[in-house]
């Protein structure tokens, strides 16, 4: 269509027009996410560290429930479990005044600050502290510590039950029916150990190899001819009783055999177990990081790996066992603690892709001091979308033990190198 000749000058000009402000508004739409990612992030500086006794707290250290909780100046407090008083105020002295969102670097800082290297006692209150860590930096991003780690591999963790109440388990039942009982509580294994007998009595090894044999027929009888049990030998045998127990129960197919020999021989028997057995072999709940076990786990020496949280030194050190037991496709099996340790659990190896089991014996109960905090139901622990573990606590219910508010420089040292990592000093 031809349009006269002002007609045409007045399009040209309505073009221009209108060209010029789709460019500046494209301008400043473009414009605007720009200035706001240039805008400095506001740093988080961690200010105190408090750490509380539950109700009834447990006695046993490597189960330690002492409740630790990282305060920041924005506000957001962070929430973590395990450790002791002392080593929980030495290692939380490095955390004040830094910014809790460098979690590698505060690790790093609290493993190497001190010289020697952290034995497991240590370690356990540095992954305490490192759970309260993750708490934080996924409350801050309002997101599960799982989504931080690249999300669930799985829709639940199967569980098998230690100490807990099953419904449908009573007193005086045999090995059998609570093997029945458990599985239909929806558990994915039943567990038992090697043929307890009272504490502070005798326990004569030959006999009550026998004794578990027995059992674990029952067992076996009682989950049916595809349903999965274990047993913890419980480190009760030398070497040879746990060869012959091995041998016995291995037609019986169990899931795993767990800690067959003492801890402080498993470098050595262990290698020499897995070439004279034809089961597999769990280990390493009183472990701590990863070379405690690598070699064990590279030669093939486990088939499930028991070290758990906060005890290898939190989610930081848990992500990178992980990646090791993917890697020789060794399964894991992380031996319980307390219950924000469980519920970190499921946030870290929820992720992992490999075969996964979890130790649980607080049976779907709410406990008083943390009346949100585990998903638990028919035997499974489910993953949730609250951020960070997903925990809540009442402070009601806690007893404050110590408070951490001044950094700790005297006698602690780092090297770093020339691009500002740590290195040992």
């Amino acid at each position: 269509m031809n349009l006269p000749q002002r007609d045409q000058h007045s399009a040209r000009l309505n073009r221009r027009t209108w060209l010029k402000t789709l460019s500046a508004s494209s301008a400043a739409l473009l414009a605007a996410p720009l200035a706001r990612a240039a805008e400095p992030k506001r740093n988080m500086k961690i200010t105190r560290v408090r750490v509380y006794t539950p109700p009834h707290p447990n006695p046993l250290f490597n189960q330690s429930d002492h409740v630790v909780t990282i305060e920041t100046d924005a506000g957001l407090t962070g929430v973590g479990e395990g450790g002791s008083k002392e080593l929980l105020e030495q290692c939380a002295g490095r955390l004040i005044g830094k910014d809790p969102q460098y979690i590698e670097r505060l690790w790093q800082d609290m493993t190497r600050a001190f010289f020697y290297p952290p034995g497991r006692e240590k370690l356990h209150a540095i992954g305490a502290l490192d759970l309260a860590l993750w708490d934080l930096k996924g409350k801050a991003q309002q997101l599960p510590v799982h989504a931080l780690l690249n999300g669930m591999a799985r829709e639940h963790c199967e569980c098998y039950n230690t100490g807990g109440i099953i419904p449908g388990v009573k007193p005086g039942m045999s090995v059998k029916e609570r093997a029945q009982a458990t599985l239909e509580a929806g558990y994915r294994a039943f567990r038992l150990d090697a043929a307890s007998a009272p504490p502070n009595t005798v326990y004569n090894p030959r006999e009550r190899v026998t004794k578990m044999y027995e059992d674990c027929v029952q067992a076996r009888e009682g989950v049916g001819k595809n349903g999965d049990w274990c047993i913890d030998f419980h480190q009760r045998f030398d070497l040879a009783d746990a060869v012959r127990g091995c041998d016995l129960i291995k037609d019986l197919a169990p899931l795993f055999v767990e800690d067959p020999v003492r801890e402080e021989a498993f470098r050595e028997d262990l290698p020499i177990l897995r070439r004279a057995v034809k089961v597999p072999l769990a280990a390493g709940e009183e472990w701590g990081y990863r070379w405690d076990f690598n070699k064990l786990v590279e030669s093939h020496d486990i088939d499930f790996l028991r070290a758990t949280l906060p005890n290898v030194g939190g989610i930081t050190e848990m992500m990178k066992i992980a990646a090791l037991c993917e890697t020789h496709f060794v399964g894991m099996v992380p031996h319980f603690t307390g219950p924000i340790a469980t519920a970190a659990l499921v946030n870290a190896l929820g992720t992992f892709s490999g075969p996964l089991l979890l130790e649980y014996n607080f049976q779907g109960r709410t406990l008083p001091h943390v009346p949100v905090c585990l998903d638990f139901k028919n035997g499974r622990l489910f993953p949730n979308d609250r951020p960070g573990l997903g925990v809540e606590l009442d402070f009601s219910q806690l007893k404050q033990i110590a408070e951490i508010t001044q950094p700790l420089t005297d006698r602690a040292k780092t090297y770093f190198r020339p691009d500002g990592s740590i290195t040992n000093w």
